[in-house]
């Protein structure tokens, strides 16, 4: 059983390890909601895995420490693992795919923990580490599935309330469900008139569906930027804690996703990675019924690979109305491309690329379009030129 008594004693033991993280006021995040930020993205290991791996280890016997531990994770998972099982002096092995990020890879390395990678995907590394765990005689620590890790998850729950007490509503991202469950578990014990709402990639819905169907089910495929969310299927302790205590969990888009990174970014400054976005996605994208109300979103991971940091910006620059192309299609004449800038400058917006078209064989000899990149204040300025445009005898295609 997880209970309330060892989310206490879990926020005791990690006083000495994680860090109690602020909550951030964010006015412009969404207009029908007093929205707050808690930034676990800022844990020292840029995650808040650390606070169930680091509590799990410390509860095993001296036996169980002496035996090593085992774990299977693409990333955060990893890095919590590594550096709790280095503070408390025990050896950690982390079986990783070899597709994880380099970078994720590397910094579990640094942090102390030897890491074993596995040919294809997660599934296939956890095979591994359930195969060496069996010849080893180590401990296995599970992401999610697992009285202890889920009590650590919870003291996230614990500070909120101690943080805000008027806090009315908490959203929580979900992959396997430990965070939630435990997060749930301590403030709905505690002041069972707070909601709580989790948030999952629309391409992984794992947990979603499992509560709609009122039954764990595994999915076939997952498929999202949001890696570390991506989980075919969730824990059955955190299935049964997320029946009792969440209030409904919602999904959102890759497009979504990308636009909440980069208002963190913009706004606050803060990197969030995919999984660790999703719950300021719902409230941006109003996902959920928040409307006046003081509401907590958790930021749960930072760690995303910058090699993929630049197309998520662009992306949420689109989904934002903050760059925008046009496909027009032109009479192939003097003056035609002066005409367009000109209403385009008219309303402030910048042109930062231009292409003509003049092979496109159903267009007419005589023709050719005009393709027309443009950094934008937002969708009216967009519909405005758009307008404009088709006013002044311009044929907008797209």
């Amino acid at each position: 059983m997880v209970t309330l008594d060892k989310v206490y004693h879990a926020a005791f033991v990690l006083k000495e390890v994680a860090r109690r993280t602020d909550l951030i006021y964010a006015p412009n995040l969404s207009n029908e909601a007093e929205i707050y930020l808690k930034p676990e993205n800022l844990q020292v290991t840029g995650s808040f895995k650390l606070r169930g791996a680091y509590y799990k280890i410390s509860q095993l016997t001296p036996e169980q420490k002496a035996a090593g531990i085992i774990a299977c994770s693409a990333g955060n998972h990893a890095q919590g693992v590594a550096l709790a099982a280095t503070r408390q002096g025990v050896r950690s092995v982390v079986c990783m795919p070899d597709i994880a990020p380099i970078s994720k890879v590397e910094a579990t390395k640094r942090l102390g923990a030897e890491v074993v990678l596995t040919k294809g995907t997660y599934d296939d590394a956890y095979a591994q580490a359930v195969q060496m765990q069996r010849e080893t005689g180590a401990t296995m620590i599970h992401p999610f599935d697992d009285e202890e890790v889920i009590a650590g998850q919870g003291t996230v729950g614990l500070e909120i309330l101690e943080q805000m007490r008027d806090v009315e509503a908490v959203v929580v991202p979900v992959g396997g469900g430990g965070l939630i469950s435990g997060v749930a578990l301590a403030i709905r014990q505690l002041n069972p008139g707070v909601k709580i709402y989790g948030v999952q990639a629309a391409n992984a819905p794992s947990m979603a569906e499992s509560l709609r169907q009122k039954n764990p089910v595994t999915l076939d495929t997952v498929h999202t930027f949001a890696d570390g969310i991506a989980v075919k299927h969730p824990g059955e302790i955190t299935f049964a804690l997320a029946q009792q205590y969440v209030d409904d969990v919602v999904t959102v888009g890759e497009d979504e996703i990308a636009a909440a990174i980069l208002a963190m970014i913009e706004q606050h400054k803060l990197i969030a990675e995919g999984a660790g976005a999703v719950s300021v996605a719902a409230a941006m994208f109003h996902k959920l019924p928040i409307q006046g109300k003081k509401v907590v979103c958790v930021v749960s991971g930072g760690n995303i690979d910058v090699n993929i940091l630049s197309r998520v910006i662009t992306r949420g620059l689109v989904t934002s109305g903050r760059n925008a192309n046009l496909l027009i299609a032109l009479e192939d004449r003097p003056g035609q491309l002066v005409g367009v800038s000109e209403i385009i400058s008219r309303y402030g917006a910048n042109v930062v690329s231009v292409r003509h078209e003049r092979s496109d064989p159903n267009m007419a000899i005589s023709s050719c379009f005009l393709r027309v990149g443009m950094e934008t204040r937002d969708f009216q300025q967009i519909q405005q030129i758009k307008q404009s445009l088709a006013e002044a005898g311009f044929t907008i295609v797209s």
